[in-house]
């Protein structure tokens, strides 16, 4: 199985941890959500997936900030909520603690959707900006037991971004602008941050290399 080696980096890491977060980065398309949610199914009750996503801003908070056409990019983020959650992950392992989701048939945060359970050992978050360098991403990286970079073909990733966006209401042409300015502006910040990750990982195989 493609996913072996990974599970058992992860088992490793996870020991006699009450609890173990590992974080996945890439770029848009790079399929990192797709890996994410691979590994829980194989990990099973004691995983749970935490995108970042959740941590969009509202739209109507775009709008006012003026920031809506480039939604996505890293100050469209509640990056202070985001890096304040994983200090909650990491320290409160003996009750509940929710997370909001992102839903994209709305394309708006969906607040306390993801339960993460004192039963869940391992939580696997994912998102573009873990890697990030900038305040206060930067102090995501610290709050990880291990990250690892996503990565995949830049036409690979626009094929996907593209499909993703029309599938979101945008035309064919629509989709492709944005996949090229505002996913690809994205893109040129992220693969920058790919150095900061123990692992890399094949937005496609999903074969991992140091």
């Amino acid at each position: 199985m493609p996913l072996d080696t990974l599970i058992a980096r992860i088992d490793a890491l996870a020991g006699s941890s009450p609890r173990v977060i590992v974080g996945i980065a890439g770029s848009p398309g790079s399929g990192k959500t797709t890996l994410a949610t691979a590994l829980v199914e194989q990990l099973g009750e004691r995983a749970t997936h935490l995108p970042m996503d959740g941590f969009h801003l509202a739209n109507r908070t775009l709008d006012r900030l003026g920031r809506r056409a480039r939604k996505g990019a890293i100050d469209t983020f509640d990056g202070r909520g985001f890096v304040a959650l994983l200090e909650r992950v990491r320290r409160e392992t003996g009750h509940t603690v929710y997370a909001p989701s992102f839903r994209r048939e709305v394309d708006e945060p969906v607040a306390g959707e993801i339960a993460i359970e004192p039963a869940a050992r391992i939580v696997i978050v994912e998102g573009n900006y873990l890697l990030a360098e900038q305040d206060p991403w930067i102090r995501v990286r610290d709050l990880l037991d291990e990250a690892w970079f996503c990565e995949a073909p830049a036409d690979v990733r626009e094929r996907r971004l593209v499909e993703r966006h029309t599938l979101g209401g945008r035309s064919v042409e629509a989709a492709t602008e944005f996949a090229r300015t505002v996913d690809g502006a994205n893109a040129e910040l992220i693969e920058r941050t790919a150095h900061r990750a123990d692992l890399r990982v094949s937005g496609a195989t999903w074969e991992a290399r140091l």
